[in-house]
Formats: C-alpha cells, sequence, structure tokens
C-alpha cells in the first residue's frame, strides 16, 4: 500500500508566532475576564485569589488586551504588505461560493450528498471563524474602550453607553471563548488534528480532504507566483511610507486608548457609615 508523506508549508514562523502571540492574550483575557463577569462563582474566585486579588486581575487583562492590540495592528501590516506588495490572493474575503460550500457540507454531513465540497487556501469554517475573531476583536476594543476611559467617552456619548457596553462586552466575552473551546477545538484539534501551527505544514492525504484546490494549484507550479524582484523593490518604495504613517496612527491610538484616563475602575475600601456624635446642644 501507498502511504502520502509529502507535506507542504502552510504558515511561515513568523505567522506560526503571531498566531501563538494571539491565543496566550486571548486565553488570559478569558482567565481574567471571566472572573469578573461572574464574580460569584467558585471558580472565578478560585483564580481571583491564585492571582493576588481583583487589581492584579486587572492589571493582567489590561496588559492581554494591550498585547492584542499591538498584535491586531502587526496584522494589518503583515496584510497590507501581501496584498500591496505581493500580491497575494485576498483568499480569506468570503465568498457566494463559501455558501455553496457550507450548504454543501451540511447535505454531505446529513447524508444527502455523495462528495465533500471542494474548497483552496481557506475552508468557509476557517473564514468563519477568521471574521467572527475580526468581529469580536472590534466589538471587544469598542466597549472596552467605553469601559477604560468612561469620562472621555461619556464626553461624546450618552452615559447610559458605559453599562451598555459592560453587558455587550461580557455577553461577546463569554461567546469568544464558547466559539473556541466548541468549535475550534473540535475542527482544528478534535475532527482531524491540524498541526500546521505547531510545524508549520500540512500532509498531502490532509491536503487532499481540506484545501484539494490549493493542493492542484501547487502541483501546477501556479499557487506561489511572486513578482520579480524590481516588480518588489517599487511597490515597497510605495507601501513603506504608507506603513510607517499607518504606524505612527495605530500606535498613537493605543496610546491614547491606554492613557487617556488613570483607569475605569479603583477598588476601595467600603466606607462605614457612623452616626453623627450628639454635639450636647439642641438646635
Amino acid at each position: 500500500m501507498n502511504t502520502i508523506t509529502q507535506a507542504y508549508l502552510r504558515f511561515p514562523i513568523a505567522r506560526r508566532i503571531e498566531h501563538w502571540v494571539m491565543m496566550l492574550s486571548f486565553t488570559l483575557l478569558g482567565l481574567t475576564g471571566l472572573p469578573q463577569r461572574f464574580p460569584d462563582a467558585g471558580a472565578s474566585q478560585t483564580i481571583l485569589n491564585l492571582l493576588g486579588g481583583i487589581e492584579t486581575l486587572r492589571t493582567i487583562h489590561h496588559t492581554a488586551a494591550i498585547v492584542m492590540m499591538f498584535g491586531t495592528a502587526w496584522h494589518i501590516l503583515v496584510m497590507g504588505y501581501s496584498v500591496f506588495v505581493l500580491r497575494d490572493k485576498m483568499s480569506m474575503l468570503p465568498s457566494l461560493q463559501d455558501a455553496k460550500d457550507g450548504w454543501q457540507a451540511l447535505l454531505y454531513n446529513l447524508g444527502f450528498a455523495k462528495t465533500y465540497p471542494q474548497m483552496g487556501r481557506y475552508t468557509f469554517e476557517e473564514k468563519m471563524e477568521y471574521w467572527a475573531f475580526v468581529w469580536g476583536a472590534v466589538v471587544m476594543g469598542a466597549t472596552g474602550f467605553l469601559m477604560w476611559n468612561p469620562i472621555t467617552a461619556t464626553t461624546f456619548l450618552p452615559g447610559e453607553f458605559v453599562p451598555a457596553a459592560k453587558a455587550a462586552h461580557g455577553g461577546e466575552a463569554v461567546l469568544a471563548v464558547l466559539a473556541i473551546i466548541i468549535w475550534h477545538m473540535y475542527g482544528v484539534h478534535i475532527k482531524r488534528f491540524n498541526k500546521a501551527m505547531f510545524n508549520g505544514q500540512m500532509a498531502e492525504a490532509d491536503m487532499l480532504h481540506e484545501h484539494p484546490l490549493e493542493l492542484a494549484d501547487i502541483k501546477a507550479g501556479i499557487a506561489d507566483r511572486r513578482p520579480d524582484a524590481a516588480t518588489i523593490r517599487k511597490r515597497q518604495m510605495i507601501y513603506y511610507p504608507i506603513a510607517a504613517l499607518l504606524t505612527v496612527g495605530m500606535l498613537a491610538g493605543i496610546y491614547g486608548f491606554i492613557n487617556a484616563e488613570e483607569t475605569a475602575l479603583t477598588t476601595i475600601p467600603p466606607i462605614t457609615q457612623t452616626a453623627p456624635q450628639d454635639s450636647g446642644t439642641t438646635p
């Protein structure tokens, strides 16, 4: 019996590092955010005690959020270089074909279709997960700013936006954590263990099952056609100044996000009210 052992590079080391940094920040955000969302739960109290109190919990949460902000900024710059300079296909954009693939996959899993959909660089599940993360980052960033800087926010918005942001932030956090635990863990680690984010490669047998159209392009020699060096240099001369301005803008935004106010919340000891002393005089 012939065994397919050929493997193909799917993610270079830089993309894998980016993935693990974002995963670590997401994990810390979940571990320190959910105890604040459900403070009376036993697990929340355990985490709170292990970390040394609510202030430490919030510091870790804010630090993880800052790391995710920098990771998002880096991702934008890398994607800009990939699309503008290298002219890589924007294969993560959703299309009508993804809806067709999703419908065929459903019919296949129910036994009403004989074949599984043939997909390319990214499957419809991967695109859904990616854009769900983008949507979650936007929602969590916006609501996080409102809670982190309530005075600044209410200068431009009604005060009701702050408690609304708290409710949306907590609800989106629960949804995001459940999506990772259920959807991502099953699709990537249980249904078919995907090692691409560990070693960067995918075996040909897995490529045939998950990304047969990309595999066909690789074998045909058209999957990774890069411009010549002179063209890349010309595009770099255009992109680098734009990227520099974009970087300054994003860094300024992150700095303003962090330093607009001292803090959103401060835990203080409870104030004990005492009855006023009788001065011995009658009014």
